[in-house]
């Protein structure tokens, strides 16, 4: 994995766990396991995760009986979570249309061709 993968995983996964919580409660291990799916991050990453966000007030947490075994710590989005997302979201958006405008900008300017100068004048006396 290359340092700005680990770099920019490390400034998004709040960001991805409020998304997530956004559709609906979850607990810590489920949460964990989506995240590993789609952003590759492991299991120990989101338990201090998860405890900081609830001592920020982004999330709080509830215990439900679980069928197969101990009660579970389920997280909740707060409202406090929901504008925290929704100004997250749009910065995201705001930065990678940036990052995309360099990139888009640059791989247009490596594919041009290098005007030919052959039959200019030159004026210089």
């Amino acid at each position: 994995m290359s340092e700005i993968e680990i770099q920019l995983k490390k400034g998004v996964l709040g960001l991805c766990v409020l998304a997530l919580l956004s559709r609906g409660d979850s607990y810590a291990y489920e949460i964990a396991s989506r995240m590993a799916d789609a952003v590759d991050m492991g299991e120990g990453t989101i338990y201090p995760l998860m405890r900081r966000m609830q001592s920020e007030g982004l999330v709080t947490t509830y215990l439900e009986e679980s069928p197969s075994g101990p009660p579970r710590k389920y997280y909740r989005i707060t409202e406090t979570g929901r504008s925290r997302l929704t100004a997250q979201v749009e910065e995201w958006r705001g930065f990678t249309a940036a990052v995309d405008g360099l990139i888009d900008g640059a791989a247009a300017a490596s594919s041009e061709e290098p005007q030919s100068q052959e039959g200019e004048i030159s004026h210089d006396a």
